[in-house]
């Protein structure tokens, strides 16, 4: 059995993830983690719930469980209990130091929930760990948007994957819930490197074309290790 958790699946690349996992034949069950559930059902979706700050102490057996009345989901359980699956971890979680109101709930959410996360994922016996980052990302940096990814990066090479694939794109387009009038900007100046095929890692990259290169990228053979994807290695996964 192959299992795919995901964190972050209701912003733009996560929703993208969603879909393509749900297109792939090689995974049994897609489940998503999150503090509210996705306006979505499907056969393979198995949604969780909860305060992720507070996700090692979540039980997400009996969260799961209760939604298996006719125990259709019980060698899904067993299978995470038994550490029997192939699972593999998706994060795109992630948001901007406007919406979060302060650096320090910027932090909280990009660095802390997504190490809380796969913390959690390692001890279902997740072996891949796939994190949408960003362009620039480093622990040093002095932009600290910059510097949380990085360090987001830097710890989740602790935790103890035998893969870890760090996804860093270039500007994201795709269609968002919310406007960013900055990124709005930065699209229309950017887009014609699109269209003249110029400059693959600093040019505009779709939300689907990042989804679709991480799920690619985890189903692939690979060795023990940590993988730094760039944008331009996205858009050449997704040809």
């Amino acid at each position: 059995m192959k299992i795919a958790l995901i964190s972050g699946a209701s912003g733009l690349v996560g929703k993208e993830i969603l879909h393509h996992l749900f297109k792939s034949e090689d995974y049994d069950y897609v489940l998503s983690i999150g503090r509210r559930k996705l306006a979505i059902k499907q056969q393979k979706l198995v949604q969780i719930e909860g305060d992720m700050a507070k996700i090692a102490n979540w039980d997400w057996e009996e969260k799961v469980a209760s939604q298996s009345l006719s125990g259709e989901y019980f060698s899904l359980i067993e299978s995470l209990k038994e550490k029997t699956a192939e699972v593999h971890a998706f994060s795109s979680l992630g948001t901007t130091i406007n919406q979060a109101g302060s650096k320090e709930k910027f932090f909280a959410i990009d660095h802390d929930l997504v190490i809380g996360f796969g913390k959690w994922a390692k001890t279902l016996g997740a072996s891949k760990f796939l994190y949408v980052s960003a362009s620039g990302a480093d622990a040093k940096s002095s932009i600290f948007y910059s510097q949380t990814k990085g360090k987001t990066e830097e710890d989740l090479k602790t935790i103890g994957f035998e893969y870890v694939g760090l996804f860093r794109p270039s500007l994201l387009l795709g269609n968002r819930n919310e406007f960013r009038l900055g990124e709005q900007v930065a699209s229309i100046v950017m887009k014609p490197l699109i269209w003249l095929k110029l400059f693959k890692n600093i040019r505009p990259i779709y939300d689907y074309q990042v989804a679709k290169a991480m799920v690619k990228t985890a189903l692939a053979q690979k060795p023990n290790s940590v993988e730094i994807i760039s944008s331009g290695e996205m858009q050449d996964l997704t040809k």
